[in-house]
């Protein structure tokens, strides 16, 4: 009887897979090799949903806050076998290869701003309305006020991962979808009566951001304020029905979002 050897199948180099733009909703999760086979690829772990934070969404008060992070740096590259989320610690030789600049892959920054929000007794008291990301790369997504995320860094980057391969993550036990990619513009998804206003440290027009919630106008106009979530560079003016700086000095985004909720809770009385 004639005996079976197994075959020895040719190896190949992993391939640097880079994806930019809004994420494709069916993207394969194996690729096919030069023989046929199907070289197993390494997911990242689902998690099994998110979960939600109580608040008060029984409001009074009409005028609510929607906040929009421009230029976030979220971008997701196949790193040998798998897929990641780049960032400037743990993918510098990764980037300096691929002549990319490590500083500036930070999703840390946008990691702070969404706490800060989340964290605020504003957002508390229901009167964070909505919560935009806008990536680097131009993909656009919501994040419900009501949602609880990841305190760890590296847990962040598993959301933000599955969140840009699957398009959506949803809450514990309930079929919610907390955050979920959507179409541009962002526009599109604000209120008729909200006012937009930018923040930039390039701004002319430098105010005292408690006078300026003071005077903000009456409490049927939502506010919507555009703050930059990258390491460097400047948010885009258009579209933006204000544009000003509260600070004489360069602020991180989360500084400067907590400068925002202090002041309308200072405002509103939210003890």
């Amino acid at each position: 009887m004639a005996r079976a050897y197994a075959v020895k199948g040719k190896k190949r180099k992993n391939k640097e897979e880079w994806h930019g733009g809004e994420p494709d909703a069916k993207r394969a999760i194996t690729e096919k090799t030069s023989d046929g086979e199907e070289e197993g690829k390494e997911v990242v772990n689902e998690l099994e949903g998110i979960p939600v934070a109580p608040s008060e969404q029984n409001n009074t008060k009409k005028g609510r806050l929607i906040f929009i992070l421009e230029k976030a740096s979220l971008e997701v590259a196949k790193v040998g076998k798998s897929y990641q989320l780049l960032n400037s610690d743990d993918h510098a030789y990764f980037l300096k290869k691929n002549n990319r600049n490590p500083s500036d892959y930070r999703p840390d920054i946008v990691h702070q701003a969404l706490l800060m929000i989340l964290d605020s007794q504003l957002n508390k008291s229901g009167m964070v309305q909505a919560m935009y990301v806008k990536t680097e790369k131009g993909v656009l997504f919501e994040v419900k006020p009501h949602a609880r995320l990841p305190r760890t860094f590296k847990h962040f980057c598993g959301l933000m991962l599955q969140l840009l391969l699957k398009l959506s993550i949803t809450a514990a036990g309930k079929r919610e979808k907390l955050l979920r990619v959507i179409k541009n513009p962002v526009s599109r998804y604000l209120p008729v009566n909200s006012r937009k206003i930018g923040l930039s440290f390039s701004s002319k027009k430098l105010v005292n951001i408690n006078n300026y919630v003071g005077s903000a106008g009456t409490n049927d106009v939502d506010l919507v304020f555009v703050v930059g979530a990258m390491a460097h560079g400047k948010i885009d003016r258009e579209d933006a029905d204000d544009f000003i700086s509260i600070s004489g000095y360069p602020l991180s985004a989360a500084y400067c979002i907590g400068k925002i909720t202090n002041a309308f809770e200072t405002k509103y009385n939210i003890l």
